[in-house]
């Protein structure tokens, strides 16, 4: 009896020391400096390719594809952007047009769709219902331009990321898909189809 005591007392002792230890060692601060600057070889893969030419791409359309080095995908990204946004500019000024016009034909004023001659007789280039039916032809395909702009500017930017991390994948010519016909001159009359894989480390 008084053994298992001495070794549980024993035991108790170690374990409050090993605990004590531990927290005093976990509270000392280690001063590590570095000596040299770690440079990237060339050709190793950079995880802030993507990242930086998607925030290009995102400040200024076409720069993504710009850092990418990828010259001739800019002007294709500025031409469908520029063409969107004139359509959503055109549509929404012509609607503005046919939506005063409307607003005036309703309030009983004359409006620029209605014509008076010498004598006072008016003459209605488009009917009320033309000038609705207009109104929300030109309202569809002013948003329509709008839905088609920021698509084409969400695309840009992750096509812009997606292409940065596609131009650091190792293309060694060990890594190519070679397809080859060979003739199997054992068997002339059956013909046989198969599929060989051989790839090299």
């Amino acid at each position: 009896m008084l053994l298992k005591k001495s070794l549980f007392s024993l035991l108790f002792v170690l374990l409050i020391t090993n605990t004590i230890s531990a927290q005093k060692d976990s509270t000392e601060v280690k001063k590590v400096t570095v000596k040299e600057k770690i440079e990237l070889p060339q050709g190793v893969y950079n995880p802030l390719s993507p990242s930086r030419a998607a925030f290009y791409s995102a400040i200024l359309p076409g720069m993504g594809q710009i850092y990418n080095k990828k010259y001739w995908k800019a002007p294709i990204v500025w031409g469908i952007l520029g063409g969107t946004t004139y359509l959503y500019l055109d549509n929404n000024s012509v609607y503005k047009r046919y939506r005063t016009a409307f607003k005036l034909r309703k309030a009983g004023l004359q409006d620029e769709f209605t014509l008076i001659d010498a004598a006072g007789n008016s003459s209605v280039l488009i009917s009320e219902a033309g000038l609705e039916s207009a109104q929300k032809q030109l309202r569809e395909n002013r948003d329509l331009a709008l839905l088609s702009t920021v698509l084409v500017y969400v695309l840009q930017i992750v096509e812009a990321s997606v292409n940065a991390h596609l131009l650091q994948f190792n293309t060694d010519d060990n890594l190519t898909f070679r397809p080859a016909i060979i003739p199997d001159n054992i068997k002339f009359a059956n013909t046989a189809v198969g599929f060989n894989l051989k790839y090299n480390f």
